[in-house]
């Protein structure tokens, strides 16, 4: 799940290198970091989706722009993991207005805390910074709000389907029986 999010992000961010600053600033929050990080966490636990938001940005950021930002960046991505698992406490799968609510709070938590570290580490007027990033805000909160509830939940429901042991998947209490079934006999 890290290197599809990580070459997703490479490859707009390349495009977005070569395109006039504003619309690098809009094309480069498209993408599928933040739904990668919710759906590891909602799926393997906090630590795993914390882990796959954070490597997501520090793998592509080794191939684009590595900087002084890339750790900050990385843990405020990770958030959207420990998100993920604690949506996983709801349910065994999100709805998708829950799904959307947690996309647009976590979301706007992200872009703050990016925004916030921006202007503490430039020295630039907070005020300035938020000014100066509201399309780019608006951008992200749209991606997410479009890609969580619908490609996240999707992709949720196959892992869960697909990996019999995974928390919640259609086949996860007949495993749990017969592991059951083969300890006893032991």
């Amino acid at each position: 799940m890290v290197a599809v999010g990580a070459v997703a992000r490479i490859g707009l961010g390349r495009l977005a290198l070569g395109l006039p600053t504003p619309a690098y600033g809009l094309l480069i929050k498209v993408g599928l970091t933040e739904t990668l990080a919710f759906v590891s966490g909602f799926l393997f636990g906090p630590a795993m989706g914390f882990m796959s938001g954070a490597m997501i940005i520090v793998i592509s950021d080794l191939f684009m722009m590595p900087g002084v930002w890339t750790p900050f960046i990385a843990a405020i991505i990770g958030i959207f993991g420990l998100g993920g698992a604690a949506v996983r406490r709801l349910g065994s799968e999100p709805s998708a207005l829950t799904s959307g609510v947690f996309a647009v709070v976590f979301t706007l938590l992200s872009e703050f805390l990016q925004n916030a570290w921006f202007a503490w580490f430039f020295n630039i007027p907070i005020a300035a910074v938020f000014v100066m990033g509201a399309s780019s805000i608006a951008t992200a909160v749209v991606n997410n709000t479009i890609l969580v509830p619908t490609l996240g939940r999707k992709v949720i429901r196959l892992i869960q389907n697909t990996i019999p042991a995974s928390p919640g998947g259609a086949n996860a209490h007949q495993v749990e029986r017969s592991e059951g079934a083969q300890g006893v006999g032991c």
